[in-house]
């Protein structure tokens, strides 16, 4: 019997999860493991999530909570080392790019235990965000490296990594939108208790665009994010706006008193949403305003347009499929970005290759033949 322990911290890193345990599930020979570092401890960014995925409750919760990029990553290194034991474990596997992705790889290539990688390759080439170093150090250790698209391969061989280490598999993000939509809660449910005037709501079940933020880049400095959210509003006028606040943005949103937000009637700040909750969002919305890499994943799935409000993407596969407009923080930038939406025809796209809700599939069947 071979044992594998699967390292997951934070909100993406469970959707990322969710299809490879569901496929492990179905393999003899194979003890798989579930260690949670709890880097999102919020009820409704960790449990909730487990709950909606099917995942089953974790054999390992370290629940380190937040601190700075060191102190969380060094609490989930201290207690991954307790309990990773190289007699016990023949491999750790980690997906994404949180820190507990690079703590659970840090630790366990220290102790001489394999590693692999699920969303190897990706990268923004902007050093200023920590998910960046999350991934250049996280592919440089690992053993077995899964890919999403072509350039991430392509990154990895530039980067010196062995073509044997690389597999190109596909996005499991999408294994769990396709896996999530027929359970999707509809848009209509969720549009009835978001605080849109009646009017605002009926509009917004044919046509609304959905919002969110969470980046430090965005949201940590007043002077960004008070003049990008007055160009929100500005969007609202337009087309009703739903906005699921991240904790962290809604803390920073009532600091700078944007009062604004909650009196437009055509704008709803909500809470953060259950999976089923946001998946049926996503699916009926019009048009995406985001800085989440999973959100420009999705929307690219699924053809909507999405507006990504930062200066880069490690998903260029996403402009490529003709959905994702990198449009950056500017809140003229902004205003552009979507008059031309309004003003364009339905653009062409296609949806990239091995992106068809299988990826576990093929990440699992590598697996059991490598380990």
């Amino acid at each position: 019997m071979k044992t594998i322990v699967c390292i997951v911290g934070a909100r993406p890193n469970f959707m990322k999860v969710a299809p490879i345990m569901r496929q492990f599930a179905l393999c003899d020979g194979i003890s798989v493991r579930l260690a949670h570092t709890g880097q999102h401890y919020d009820e409704s960014l960790s449990g909730q999530f487990f709950r909606d995925l099917e995942i089953r409750a974790p054999e390992i919760n370290l629940n380190v909570g937040s601190g700075s990029h060191a102190v969380q990553t060094g609490r989930i290194m201290a207690g991954l080392d307790e309990i990773l034991d190289p007699d016990g474990v023949d491999a750790v596997l980690v997906v994404g790019d949180v820190n507990s992705t690079l703590a659970g790889a840090l630790v366990a290539a220290k102790k001489c235990i394999p590693v692999i990688h699920v969303e190897s390759g990706l990268r923004s080439f902007d050093r200023t965000m920590p998910e960046e170093i999350n991934r250049i150090l996280t592919d440089r250790i690992s053993d077995v490296l899964f890919v999403t698209e072509q350039t991430g391969v392509d990154n990895l061989l530039a980067e010196g990594i062995a073509a044997e280490r690389i597999r190109l598999v596909g996005n499991v993000m999408i294994d769990s939108l396709f896996h999530a939509l027929p359970r999707a809660i509809p848009a209509s449910r969720t549009l009835s208790k978001s605080g849109l005037d009646p009017e605002a709501r009926e509009i917004s079940r044919d046509k609304y665009a959905l919002l969110t933020l969470h980046r430090p880049s965005n949201v940590d400095d007043p002077q960004v994010l008070g003049p990008l959210l007055e160009a929100v509003v500005e969007i609202a006028d337009e087309m009703p706006v739903i906005f699921p606040a991240h904790p962290r943005t809604r803390a920073a949103i009532d600091a700078a008193n944007f009062t604004e937000l909650a009196t437009h009637p055509r704008l709803a700040v909500m809470d953060p949403l259950a999976y089923f909750e946001m998946v049926g969002l996503l699916k009926d919305a019009a048009l995406v305003l985001t800085d989440s890499g999973g959100l420009q994943e999705e929307s690219a799935a699924l053809g909507i347009p999405c507006l990504t409000l930062r200066e880069n993407t490690e998903r260029p596969i996403t402009v490529a499929a003709g959905t994702n407009t990198i449009v950056g923080n500017s809140p003229d930038a902004l205003r552009a970005a979507f008059l031309r939406y309004r003003e364009t025809d339905t653009a062409e796209t296609t949806i990239p290759d091995l992106w068809d809700g299988r990826a576990a599939e093929r990440i699992v069947a590598e697996i059991v033949n490598w380990i």
